[in-house]
């Protein structure tokens, strides 16, 4: 009976030459696992594992991909990428935005850049344009990276009335007790 299917070949079971092809790669892999071990052993006693003309995981790595591994481990993609953003500054807001906003913190729970102005002026200006930055950032780092950017103005100065304050003063608000 021939339905149209063709019918499955089963794959052949190895011969005794394969099975002992195997067996002699698996005993050659213990030997020289016992072979590191003991090699390791007897340089201890010698006085000390040193590093030799092989590597191996004593042997120093480059910074870059140290640093490059630790930030993989724990999870620190997004506040390194964002950080990165703080260098490129003018290259993604332009000079003169720049010269007047830094970013100041990035909230990596809420997703939420915090940057800071100079002026009331170029604070509402970068609150403007605040969507097409948050566009431009997500396309740069990522999407979803930063969900918004809350632009503050400048801080107001420090209240300081008369010649003598108490240390550790916050103004005329402090009340003692």
């Amino acid at each position: 009976m021939s339905t149209g299917e063709p019918t499955p070949e089963k794959a052949p079971e190895p011969s005794g030459v394969d099975l002992a092809r195997v067996a002699l790669r698996a005993a050659k892999e213990q030997a020289r696992a016992r072979g590191d071990v003991a090699r390791q052993k007897k340089q201890a006693r010698r006085g000390g594992l040193r590093s030799g003309a092989r590597a191996d995981g004593r042997d120093p790595m480059a910074l870059g991909s140290a640093i490059n591994r630790l930030i993989n481990e724990r999870g620190w993609e997004t506040p390194a990428a964002v950080g990165g953003v703080t260098g490129r500054w003018p290259e993604i807001v332009g000079e003169d935005v720049a010269k007047h906003c830094v970013p100041d913190r990035y909230d990596e729970d809420e997703r939420v850049l915090t940057v800071r102005c100079d002026s009331t002026a170029w604070a509402t200006n970068l609150r403007l344009l605040a969507p097409t930055l948050v566009a431009r950032l997500n396309e740069d780092l990522g999407h979803g990276a930063v969900k918004l950017i809350k632009v503050y103005g400048p801080g107001a100065p420090a209240r300081r009335y008369g010649p003598l304050r108490a240390p550790g003063s916050t103004g005329p608000g402090d009340t003692y007790g």
